[in-house]
């Protein structure tokens, strides 16, 4: 009976902090129970034994994804064998996503799409693109009437860049986008992205990648994987607030509409960037709630567990108003005193409860300093 049982295998690598060092282990997973194993690969043996584990689940199962088993993140580096590899990796693909200076303050709603079309967003940064960046990112347009108009366009204003993965990813995405005219998308396509938010050609609320070729290099050019740093982002490090959407707010496909809420209650979104935070940085953030509240290794645990997204929220006295925005700690208090909170909205427990926020005014810049001059310096 076991033997033709179904179960997909990774090579996946852990980071073990005590040692300081790279460890190797066969992850097995099986779709029947939702059970997973784990081999040692150094040592030969087993490391877990099979273990149903609930929060494990088949989409979250590709090469290049960061899975947390049991709170050790692990990195899927490799399929372990051929079965895995055909079943689940050959359709996948990562595309680039932009959201154009007219839709940023629709990116709630459009991470919302990307999500309804089970696109995974593996990165994201907002940037706001210099004249000669913009004339780069579209050389292959450079002949054209509209090149100028274009360029005048997309350096306007901030974008949000996006690395987005799933099954065919490239075609998925630009059925999302609609045709590139806003107006044509209106009449043939009106749930697209730009029936909905653009204007015309040129002001056409996002682009993506025309093959997987096109995303290669203009994933590079926004996230270089070599050396070098790609366009800046967009911190004032001034009169600010820092966020963070915690990993589990994530993985539970939330971040849509946490950022629609932010930005509906007439706060600015003036940077985002998503980050994975190690141990060390994630204690290092979290260090005036060390020996302050009980939950302080949980709350680190959770930080590193998975990717976050950091933001710096600006609006009169920010620090204050999106503290009270934010409510309570606790999403059970914050349902009872502040139910149109953050947290009372989209909170579990006291350690995850959706966002971080500053909560000291004189921490704010601090704060944003750490993630968006520290870890993208």
């Amino acid at each position: 009976e076991t033997s033709t049982e179904e179960r997909f295998a990774f090579l996946a690598e852990w980071y073990d902090p005590s040692a300081a060092l790279l460890r190797r282990y066969q992850l097995l997973f099986y779709p029947k129970d939702g059970s997973v194993e784990m081999f040692d690969v150094k040592n030969q043996r087993t490391f877990l034994r099979r273990t149903k584990y609930d929060e494990l689940h088949q989409e979250d199962l590709f090469v290049g994804n960061r899975v947390n088993v049991f709170s050790r993140q692990l990195d899927l580096i490799g399929y372990g064998d051929q079965y895995t590899g055909n079943k689940l990796g050959s359709k996948k693909e990562r595309t680039l996503a932009m959201i154009k200076p007219d839709a940023v303050n629709k990116m709630g709603d459009i991470l919302q799409m990307i999500n309804d079309a089970n696109l995974i967003l593996t990165k994201a940064k907002m940037t706001k693109l210099t004249w000669k960046q913009a004339a780069d990112f579209y050389t292959e347009h450079q002949s054209k009437s509209f090149f100028n108009n274009l360029v005048q366009f997309m350096t306007s204003g901030p974008v949000v860049a996006m690395e987005l993965m799933g099954d065919e990813a490239v075609s998925v995405w630009r059925r999302i986008l609609g045709p590139t005219d806003s107006g044509v998308a209106r009449k043939e396509a009106p749930p697209s992205l730009r029936a909905q938010f653009g204007t015309d050609g040129t002001r056409n609320a996002g682009h993506g990648s025309d093959s997987l070729a096109s995303a290669a290099r203009e994933l590079e050019f926004f996230f270089p994987s070599t050396a070098g740093h790609g366009p800046a982002n967009t911190a004032n490090c001034t009169d600010c607030s820092c966020c963070v959407i915690k990993p589990h707010a994530i993985s539970e496909a939330l971040t849509g509409k946490i950022l629609h809420s932010i930005s509906a209650a007439g706060f600015e979104i003036s940077a985002l960037q998503m980050f994975n935070m190690d141990r060390a940085n994630a204690e290092e953030f979290l260090e005036v709630y060390k020996g302050v509240v009980t939950e302080y290794p949980n709350m680190v645990a959770e930080l590193c567990s998975g990717p976050c997204m950091a933001l710096e929220i600006r609006g009169t006295d920010a620090p204050k108003t999106f503290r009270e925005f934010c409510g309570p700690a606790d999403p059970e208090i914050a349902r009872h005193l502040r139910p149109d909170s953050l947290r009372a909205l989209y909170g579990k427990t006291k350690v995850q409860n959706a966002v971080h926020c500053t909560d000291l005014p004189e921490d704010g810049i601090l704060e944003v300093q750490y993630f968006f001059k520290i870890l993208d310096g």
